[in-house]
């Protein structure tokens, strides 16, 4: 019996750890107006936010196809998978997750493979981290219900805390308004988001960005026992700045996750955020 695991390219997991674990990657896409780029196969992160600060486009992101799942089914069923979990990107902020569910209906009719597909409701190492937990699982030789059910726990339990350089990005993108974007440009404030329930839902303001990690900090370590913690980071400047403050409160392994292009159009240069899975279901920061 061989599981494994698919992601989207949004759960940002580097290609070099996906490949020991097994994970198969369906990469989004990256518009610079007619230019297309799949995400994190053509254009990688330190490309795109050169480009994203020098250009005058505003880029877009696009959903894979559900041809695009198929195909990336079916060559794991050919490589001799007899069950298959698939996470992510939350279904309020993609359409994704319809995609690749209907792909993965008609390759379990055509070849009788189960596929379980399962939305994370998170973002980036939201539902990267707890992917790379069960396809270790899968590798170890769990079965697709053990994976499945571990990782709806996990899901359950992750946590995700981000702080921007700036809300512009969002506004570009129309998950604020732009009354919000105006506002935090003006007091030159970094806001602190929390992704929960595929939303984006603010949290506070904090005047630096130092403060602002410190706060990020204070916030994860008030949910109480952790079982797993990772740093998206949009560059390494940020990302070590964050495992700093990680180190103040969890001394085990912290998984990194470099924001690529598609959730970097989004989140701007010098985004940062905190990822935990909680040891109990329900905890919120605050």
């Amino acid at each position: 019996m061989t599981i494994q695991v698919l992601v989207d390219s949004t759960a940002d997991i580097p290609l070099e750890r996906a490949r020991e674990l097994g994970i198969t990657i369906v990469p989004l896409t990256v518009l610079f107006g007619d230019e297309s780029f799949l995400d994190g196969v053509e254009l990688d992160g330190p490309a795109f936010y050169r480009r994203l600060v020098s250009s005058q486009q505003t880029p877009t992101t696009s959903t894979p196809s559900p041809g695009l799942f198929e195909e990336a089914y079916r060559k794991m069923v050919a490589s001799g998978a007899t069950g298959i979990l698939a996470l992510h990107i939350g279904s309020g902020l993609s359409g994704t997750f319809s995609a690749s569910r209907a792909a993965a209906e008609t390759v379990t009719h055509d070849t009788g493979v189960p596929i379980d597909v399962l939305d994370s409701r998170s973002v980036s190492g939201g539902f990267g981290l707890p992917a790379e937990i069960v396809a270790a699982q899968a590798q170890a030789g769990a079965s697709l219900e053990q994976i499945k059910a571990h990782a709806i726990s996990l899901i359950d339990r992750v946590r995700l805390i981000a702080v921007l350089d700036t809300l512009e990005y969002l506004k570009r993108g129309g998950r604020i308004g732009n009354a919000q974007a105006m506002l935090g440009t003006l007091l030159n404030v970094k806001p602190l988001l929390e992704v929960r329930d595929s939303k984006v839902l603010p949290l506070e303001r904090v005047r630096t960005r130092s403060k602002a990690q410190e706060r990020i900090g204070q916030l994860i370590a008030q949910l109480g026992a952790i079982e797993a913690l990772g740093i998206a980071k949009s560059d390494d400047t940020i990302g070590n700045e964050l495992l700093s403050v990680a180190r103040t409160f969890w001394k085990g392994p912290v998984e990194m996750f470099a924001l690529g292009p598609v959730v970097g159009t989004h989140a701007g240069p010098g985004a940062g955020a905190l990822i935990a899975i909680c040891s109990e279901p329900g905890k919120t920061p605050g």
